[in-house]
């Protein structure tokens, strides 16, 4: 994976590798130099490479993954989005290394041009599963597989009085990068009508400067808190009463799934990848996109009606064991890895990439 610096996708990813080597999976990674990531990686016993994955005239990145692949003699060579799979060598007769199969992980809609020498595809949507059978890709190579949420069941929390939260004031958590596309200034503004209510907002990134601005206009300096980039999912959601995802984008939406995995309340907008699997007044509350007063009134229905809050919580929580649980989707990874090695040895599906 080349991956950002942070983000949705880089945690998911570090979090399989690490679940896959707990199950007994034999691997090594190929990531872009980040050293917190890859100590994580490597307490686990998983050989770390590190590689620039850069641009065009970046052509030591594809060499190197040849000799890792050379040296490693894997069976499948699991790719993380465009970048990696365009750097990915695919095997050739003449390569003088067993026969590998190229899996190209989508995390999105991305462009297909990226993906010429992928031999299999995971999509970890429904929608984008169906995306790729659109484009052609044949449906027996390509599988859905969710990611999964984490369950953190430590004690530890985050003391409301790092951040100037009161003990017993509606406090909501949001995580994700400062992004447009993650539509923290609709929930600010949502935030700022609901004057008992306090705000945390887990993440960094390129909107920091414009957030503050919108946070600082509206008077609200003393209620919403940017907490940058945080490592303790677990011990922030512990904190918090409500979970709100407010994006305008997202493909899957990690977040959705982590909440139900905490059991706390969610609400969600109506976003490509949330849409999917939420289902409004059950398990979460579902509102349009960038709607503010929607918005507003979804946080104000969890603060006020607790039996709500508390059943969208458990059921969430149910839908979390049943479908996004780590031992479910390891599971799935496990026996779609033993289908593409029975392809392998069967040559059945090689070179049907369409």
């Amino acid at each position: 994976m080349a991956g950002a610096l942070q983000g949705g996708a880089e945690v998911a990813f570090v979090d399989t590798c690490l679940a896959l080597s707990k199950a007994g999976i034999a691997l090594e990674v190929v990531i872009r130099p980040h050293e917190v990531r890859r100590a994580s990686l490597e307490r686990a016993g998983i050989r770390v490479h590190t590689l620039p994955f850069g641009g065009t005239l970046d052509f030591w990145t594809s060499h190197r993954l040849r000799a890792i692949i050379r040296s490693f003699h894997p069976i499948i060579v699991q790719t993380w989005m465009s970048r990696a799979t365009e750097k990915t060598p695919p095997w050739s007769a003449s390569s003088n290394v067993s026969r590998y199969a190229i899996m190209g992980r989508l995390g999105g809609y991305y462009n297909l041009k990226y993906y010429k020498h992928a031999d299999f595809f995971l999509a970890n949507t429904p929608d984008i599963r169906q995306y790729l059978i659109e484009k052609g890709v044949s449906p027996e190579r390509v599988r859905n597989i969710n990611n999964f949420a984490d369950f953190d069941d430590s004690p530890r929390t985050v003391n409301r009085s790092e951040f100037q939260t009161p003990p017993n004031a509606p406090l909501l958590l949001a995580l994700g990068r400062l992004h447009p596309s993650k539509a923290f200034d609709t929930l600010i503004k949502a935030v700022a009508l609901v004057p008992e209510a306090y705000l945390w907002i887990a993440g960094e990134g390129p909107e920091r400067a414009a957030l503050e601005a919108l946070i600082a206009s509206l008077g609200l300096q003393g209620r919403v808190k940017l907490l940058g980039w945080r490592d303790d999912r677990g011990a922030l959601f512990r904190a918090a009463d409500l979970c709100v995802f407010p994006s305008r984008y997202e493909a899957f939406g990690n977040v959705f799934a982590q909440a139900w995995a905490q059991k706390i309340p969610l609400i969600t907008t109506d976003s490509t990848g949330p849409k999917q699997f939420v289902r409004h007044e059950e398990d979460a509350l579902l509102t349009p996109i960038d709607d503010v007063e929607a918005l507003k009134t979804a946080i104000q229905r969890l603060i006020s009606d607790r039996d709500l809050a508390k059943r969208i919580a458990e059921r969430g929580y149910r839908r979390f064991t049943e479908e996004f649980s780590k031992d479910k989707a390891i599971a799935a990874y496990l026996e779609y890895y033993k289908f593409i090695e029975d392809s392998l040895i069967s040559g059945s599906l090689l070179h049907k990439r369409a």
